[in-house]
């Protein structure tokens, strides 16, 4: 899952899979409701971490395992490898196996650098391209990808030796540690009704798409960008920066993981820069009067991950401010001056950032207007399904799970409009206004039973006008007149 970082940074790793998920209800109601579900999931994350850390503390005392434990953790509440049963079973057993690869991987990172950079890029480019396979294949993707990218956050934090477990198996323990509170607690969380159940959570998750018509299909394009990005950055980062690679090619990693497609890309590359750089002038800050008390500076990097946890679905800025803040805290275990670390830091996710942004433009690029269309032709078609009276049990999930996957681009299209609207007249972002705006009154009309002649109309034209986003707008539009007040 995630994340990701040179020296100590736990926290960064959580960026990996998945984005915030939307209520059904609209306005201020939806964010207050969707601020609440994130405060609850980011407590039981929160929880977990601590326990895996305090266990990782008591087989194995220093800083290194414990930043290990809170990222796997993050990594783990975020990528829900293990949402059921067989998730859990299938993560047990591989979390292990792809351990000892992973450690192997570090050592090479190390010890030879140029090979451990080419099978690093090599095991996420498997990870990424195994998704064409179907559920199972991404599920092992996901397990294969989790370590590979810790490395990028534990390696230069040197553990105590004091451990009676030998070193290479720190890891390896670690990990089922977390697998286990981690699934422990969100279980528990779930049956005391403090989390929504597994079918409830399934319920607002964005549905799979149609397979892509797009040659190479949509998974090979993104291992592709993923494995060329890796590569440019990790030749930049041993050849400029060696000895802070891993921030270079993190941020890389980061900005272009998940693409979907060039604008998104673009706009996550700018909320990390701005987070991280607002998160730095604050650290600097704080860290001149934070002192160097190391139970106060504990709380604070947990505090300081808690607060990113909880806000990074309203935005990607604030999980990159608050990693920031912990990394600078976490200077003082590793030894080092946080001013000296946290500006070359921004300088090189700036240098990752458009690494990221020029493969993701220029690599078999993706445009993130035709992903935003296939989206919206989703949630029509899901509409017109629930609408059909020759269905006998409809149900709004399946439209309610689409409409969510089109609001998850509708951040970088926001931002862009806000930017392009002197000129340019045709804004993607007004589609995605219009779609959501109908979303309340569809509901209704399934949940009532009614399938009104107009409406099934107006949702056949609105299919129909995909194809032409000039048409687009107005058919959407004209869909949600159709419907009820």
């Amino acid at each position: 899952m995630r994340k990701w970082r040179p020296t100590p940074s736990p926290i960064h790793v959580a960026q990996m899979i998945s984005a915030a998920t939307t209520t059904q209800q609209p306005g201020t109601a939806a964010n207050v409701a969707a601020a609440l579900r994130t405060l609850r999931e980011a407590c039981v994350t929160m929880l977990a971490a601590i326990a895996t850390m305090l266990c990782a503390l008591a087989i194995a005392p220093g800083p290194g395992p414990a930043v290990l434990a809170v990222v796997l953790c993050l990594s783990l509440s975020r990528s829900q490898l293990d949402r059921d049963l067989r998730g859990r079973i299938e993560a047990a057993i591989a979390l292990p196996v792809v351990g000892v690869l992973a450690v192997g991987v570090g050592m090479l990172l190390h010890s030879a650098p140029w090979l451990g950079a080419l099978v690093f890029v090599a095991g996420m480019f498997v990870s990424i391209w195994l998704r064409r396979f179907g559920p199972m294949a991404r599920r092992a993707g996901s397990l294969i990808a989790l370590p590979f990218v810790v490395l990028l956050t534990t390696p230069h934090i040197q553990a105590v030796p004091a451990s009676a477990i030998p070193a290479p198996l720190v890891p390896i323990l670690i990990a089922l540690l977390a697998l286990l509170w981690v699934g422990t607690l969100q279980a528990l969380a779930r049956r005391l009704r403090f989390l929504p159940s597994v079918r409830a959570s399934a319920r607002l998750a964005p549905t799979p798409t149609r397979e892509s018509s797009l040659r190479p299909m949509a998974s090979t394009r993104m291992a592709i960008q993923m494995a060329i990005a890796l590569t440019v950055s990790f030749t930049v980062g041993y050849v400029f920066f060696p000895e802070r690679w891993a921030w270079i090619v993190l941020t890389a990693f980061i900005v272009i993981s998940g693409n979907r497609g060039r604008l998104d890309v673009a706009y996550k590359s700018v909320l990390r820069v701005l987070g991280a750089a607002a998160g730095t002038v604050l650290a600097l800050t704080f860290t001149l009067h934070a002192g160097s008390h190391d139970a106060t500076a504990a709380a604070l990097i947990l505090a300081a991950v808690f607060l990113g946890v909880w806000l990074r679905p309203l935005g990607y800025a604030w999980w990159a401010l608050f990693a920031t803040l912990a990394l600078a805290l976490l200077q003082g275990f590793a030894g080092a001056s946080a001013p000296r670390i946290l500006w070359p830091r921004l300088e090189e996710i700036v240098i990752g950032a458009i690494i990221g942004v020029v493969c993701a433009w220029f690599v078999l690029p993706v445009r993130s207007t035709a992903v935003l269309r296939r989206r919206i032709a989703d949630a029509l078609a899901a509409l017109a399904t629930a609408m059909d009276p020759a269905i006998p049990v409809r149900t709004i999930d399946g439209f309610i799970a689409a409409v969510a996957g089109v609001e998850q681009l509708a951040p970088a299209f926001r931002a862009s409009r806000l930017v392009t609207r002197r000129f340019r007249v045709m804004q993607p972002a007004d589609w995605v206004d219009a779609l959501v705006a109908c979303r309340a009154p569809a509901i209704t009309l399934i949940e009532m039973g009614d399938t009104p002649g107009a409406v099934r109309r107006a949702i056949g034209t609105a299919r129909k006008s995909v194809r032409e986003p000039a048409e687009l707008l107005s058919a959407l539009r004209d869909l949600r007149r159709s419907l009820p007040s």
